[in-house]
């Protein structure tokens, strides 16, 4: 099973790169965050035609958005509001073979890495948190269950392209980063992009708008993840970012993810 996860940074104005991603990679799931739309204005008919035909969303109006996008029915959907926050962060769904799929989008944090100045900021320390308690008060770990997204901090080294310079830099400061991994510990879950590619390898999906050349600078983050719960130890077949699809026309700053799985 192919489950690609994309930070699509609205789906409607990028449907045609959608497209060409479903097209290139003919993909089982797709995960995406930043949606950027009410569900009543999804474009589900355009995306069916791409052989997506079964969906899980749950978006608001010009902000955040997530979707899970199938060939297989979906059964069960929901969505937990984070720090009882009514915006959109969160989906989940289950596939046939009883695979639980989360879509789940973090918030960024703002720029000032102060949470007594900062409520972003705060809001992004609460939002990681109670990652950490609900997982394992809300799931079993020994099931099979998958969480990708935008989680919107890069947790390693070689995450960034300047662990250095990075530090007081919202989405790589020791208190996200050691949150993050909290919350990792709290469940056992399986980083599938570093299982597959090692640190100290480089690996980003994200670079900013402000580069004029992106991949001449190259300064990315790894801020997207793939999580697999123990309960899918050992169905990690492959794993890819599409890094060409920072340099499609009118890209998202994200690019996607890709991981087969043996299920």
């Amino acid at each position: 099973m192919r489950i690609v996860t994309w930070n699509i940074n609205s789906v409607r104005l990028r449907l045609p790169l959608l497209q060409r991603l479903v097209e290139d990679l003919d993909p089982d799931v797709v995960l995406l965050q930043e949606t950027k739309v009410q569900d009543p204005q999804f474009p589900l008919k355009d995306i069916a035609k791409l052989g997506l035909t079964h969906s899980a969303i749950r978006g608001m109006k010009s902000y955040n958005g997530v979707a899970i996008l199938s060939k297989h029915p979906l059964t069960d959907p929901d969505g937990h509001d984070w720090v009882g926050r009514d915006d959109a962060r969160h989906v989940l769904a289950t596939l046939p073979n009883g695979v639980e799929i989360h879509s789940l989008y973090v918030p960024a944090g703002g720029d000032e890495p102060d949470p007594a100045v900062n409520d972003k900021f705060r809001h992004k320390l609460d939002f990681v948190s109670e990652m950490t308690d609900w997982f394992p008060r809300a799931r079993d770990p020994k099931a099979p269950i998958l969480l990708a997204g935008d989680l919107n901090i890069a947790p390693l080294e070689s995450d960034v392209w300047s662990h250095k310079q990075l530090l007081k830099v919202v989405s790589h400061t020791p208190v996200e980063t050691e949150g993050l991994a909290r919350a990792q510990e709290a469940f056992g879950w399986i980083d599938a992009m570093r299982a597959h590619t090692p640190a100290p390898e480089r690996l980003y999906t994200w670079w900013s708008y402000r580069a004029k050349d992106w991949r001449a600078a190259d300064r990315g983050r790894r801020l997207d993840h793939v999580w697999l719960s123990p309960g899918l130890e050992g169905t990690l077949r492959a794993m890819r970012v599409i890094e060409d699809a920072r340099g499609w026309e009118k890209p998202s700053d994200h690019a996607p993810v890709v991981v087969d799985l043996d299920l």
